[in-house]
This record gives C-alpha cells, sequence and structure tokens, in this order.
C-alpha cells in the first residue's frame, strides 16, 4: 500500500487551495475556473502527533521525524464525468490509482466564486460525484465481465468465482449502492472485490469547505454532509481553505497568534490528515534515541517483522525480536531504562502484532 489519499470533488471547491496548504507550496495552481489543474499534483505532509515531542524530549533526542502521508490534488469532475465530460475519463483513471478518497465540498457561500452547478448545494454535489464515480465502476465491470466469461469458456475454475461476484454486485451497484457499502459478501467475495480495483471500494472522507465564521461549528451545509456521512460510515471533517492558504504563508509566531484570534487550537488541516491517516487503517510506531525520535506507519495489523521492514529490508529479513515498550509505559517509566527497571519492556516474536504507539529496538541479524 502506498498510504495516499486523493483529494476530489467538483470545480472551484477548494481542492487546490487545500492542497497548497498541506503541503505549503504553490504547486497546485488555484484560480476561478473550472479545469485549473489537469495533471495531478502530489505532496507528502507530516502526520501531527504530540506523542513524538513528548519522546524526544524525554530521549533528548536531536531530531524529530513525524509519519508521512502523500495527497493527490486531483482535478474537479463534474457531471457526466464518466463519459468524458470535462476531460472525466483522465480524471477517473487517477482516482482509479489512490488508496482513500477525499472528498472536498462546498461549504460556504461566495458570490465572487462560481460554481459549476449555479448554486451551493454540497449534497447535490456529493451525489453527482458519487454517480459519476458509480457509473465509470459499472464500466469498468461490464469490461471485466467480458474478460472472465472468456476465462471461464477456458475452464479456469478463479474465472468462476470471479464472475459470480461480478453478477452478484452489479444490480445493487447499478441501484445507486457504492461498493464499499455492498452487504453479505464472504471472505472469498472480499477478496476478489479488492483484485476489481473499484473506485466506490476506496475508503471515503467528506471534507466541508467552510467560512472562518463557520469552520469550528460548522453550519447547515456542513450539518447535512454530516448526516450523510453517518449514515454511509464515512469519515467527515471540518477545513477552511482559504484560513489555511493565509496561515501557511506566515511564520510559526504569527500563526499561533492568527489561530489564538479566531479562535483555533491548531490548523484544521491537522484534523484533516489525521483523518485520512484513520481513513487508510494505519498506525504508527515509534523508533527513539538520542539522534532522533522517528514515527513510522504501517498498516493497521502489521506484524513485528513486516514492521521492522519499513526501517530498513535487512531488518526484515534477519528479524530475531523486537523489544517493545508502550507508549504510556515509556512516559510513565521516563524512558527507556526506567521502563527496563520497572519490567515494562517486553520481548516480542515474528508473530507479534503491531499496536499504534509501539516504540521499538529490532534486533536482526543478516
Amino acid at each position: 500500500m502506498g498510504f495516499n489519499c486523493g483529494i476530489i470533488g467538483m470545480p472551484n471547491v477548494g481542492k487546490s487551495t487545500l492542497f497548497n496548504a498541506l503541503t505549503q507550496t504553490s504547486q497546485a495552481e488555484s484560480a476561478n475556473y473550472p479545469f485549473c489543474t489537469i495533471e495531478p499534483n502530489t505532496g507528502r505532509v507530516s502526520v501531527p502527533d504530540n506523542r513524538l515531542k513528548k519522546l524526544a524530549e524525554i530521549a533528548q533526542s536531536h531530531k524529530i521525524i513525524y509519519a508521512q502521508l502523500e495527497f493527490v490534488d486531483i482535478a474537479g469532475l463534474v457531471r457526466d464525468a464518466s463519459k468524458g465530460e470535462g476531460l472525466g475519463n483522465q480524471f477517473l483513471a487517477h482516482i482509479r490509482e489512490v488508496d482513500a478518497i477525499a472528498h472536498v465540498l462546498r461549504c460556504f457561500d461566495d458570490e465572487n466564486i462560481t460554481h459549476v452547478e449555479g448554486s451551493i448545494n454540497p449534497i447535490r454535489d456529493l451525489e453527482i460525484i458519487e454517480t459519476e464515480l458509480l457509473l465509470a465502476d459499472l464500466e469498468s465491470l461490464d469490461k471485466q465481465r467480458i474478460n472472465q466469461e472468456k476465462k471461464v469458456r477456458g475452464n479456469e475454475k478463479e474465472a468462476k468465482l470471479k464472475l459470480s461476484l461480478i453478477e452478484k454486485i452489479y444490480p445493487k451497484m447499478s441501484d445507486g449502492l457504492p461498493a464499499r457499502k455492498i452487504e453479505n459478501l464472504n471472505d472469498q467475495d472480499h477478496i476478489y472485490l479488492s483484485e476489481l480495483n473499484l473506485i466506490t471500494l476506496k475508503p471515503m472522507l467528506y471534507v466541508c469547505n467552510l467560512s472562518e465564521e463557520d469552520v469550528i461549528n460548522g453550519n447547515h451545509y456542513s450539518k447535512q454532509v454530516f448526516q450523510k456521512a453517518k449514515s454511509e460510515n464515512a469519515g467527515y471533517t471540518l477545513v477552511s481553505a482559504q484560513i489555511e492558504q493565509e496561515l501557511s504563508l506566515l511564520n510559526e509566531i504569527e500563526r499561533n497568534e492568527f489561530l489564538d484570534s479566531i479562535g483555533m487550537k491548531e490548523p484544521t488541516l491537522n484534523r484533516l490528515i489525521r483523518s485520512g491517516y484513520n481513513l487508510l487503517d494505519l498506525i504508527s510506531f515509534f523508533t527513539v534515541g538520542p539522534k532522533e525520535a522517528h514515527a513510522w506507519t504501517a498498516a493497521s495489523g502489521v506484524k513485528a517483522p513486516q514492521a521492522a521492514g519499513k526501517i530498513h529490508t535487512d531488518f526484515e529479513k534477519g528479524f530475531i525480536r523486537a523489544e517493545t515498550i508502550s507508549y504510556l509505559d515509556f512516559i510513565k517509566c521516563n524512558g527507556e531504562n526506567g521502563a527496563k527497571d520497572a519490567g515494562k519492556m517486553r520481548v516480542e516474536g515474528s508473530d507479534y502484532l503491531v499496536k499504534d504507539g509501539d516504540i521499538f529496538n529490532f534486533r536482526f541479524n543478516v
């Protein structure tokens, strides 16, 4: 898994402005006209994690390295994108390449910024985009069905199972149900489903782009989106792309003063980044020492050797054991030596499932 999150939405909802703020660059052109982004822009951002600073203070680490998450700014989609409208086919192909989707929805009124549909209605926009994603998936399933039927005639056993799955899910998706919401599938179905590379199977986060006045408590637009996200068990967060872009141009002291003046404790982008991290079902583990305190990213459910491989392939190949301390024990015991003395350092083997916040010292031999 590449651990990346695609930013999608209709034109002029603030996607590129948001992306620029995330990456603190201006590499994604932002303008008041549709399709100012054609090729996807990619940027890596640090995942905010207050635990890392505390670990570094205790270990007196000279350097702090945060976990990273990649965001991809994908051009605005419009009605009939699945038929090629507004270069839609090209943009839909870009969405297939990401691991999760952050759908930015305009939840503010501003007569100076045009809207391709002529009015502000985030639920309508959401449904337009979801329909286009579904139509793209149905077209893909039609092609895959033909391919599997050919393989079935060649007596390929696996093809029969894949064809059966396609025939099971196609009617439901034709009725407007995204692949991620289809129920009553067995374990084998889920394996084959993941191989179909469907856009609507990807985890979804709804990002409400609000004005400065509404970003803390939301407004009537964002409340509608919240109810939609709740009904779908999807992610949901509030941001103000314009505020965040302004923040990205200030130094740390100026940023803190600005945040205080509008009653915010941290940039809303921090919530977006963490939401994207959670959306991908990721966890962080740490390595801590005088040189650096380092957060590493892994998929939930990863075992210790594979986590070690995130640091260096040799660590995984020659894995012997993982000397492990939980974050809370490390803090409570004031560091590694204190945790050892208190009997809080554990020795874990190759079957150990890594937990979020684990602090490791990997032993290996190559």
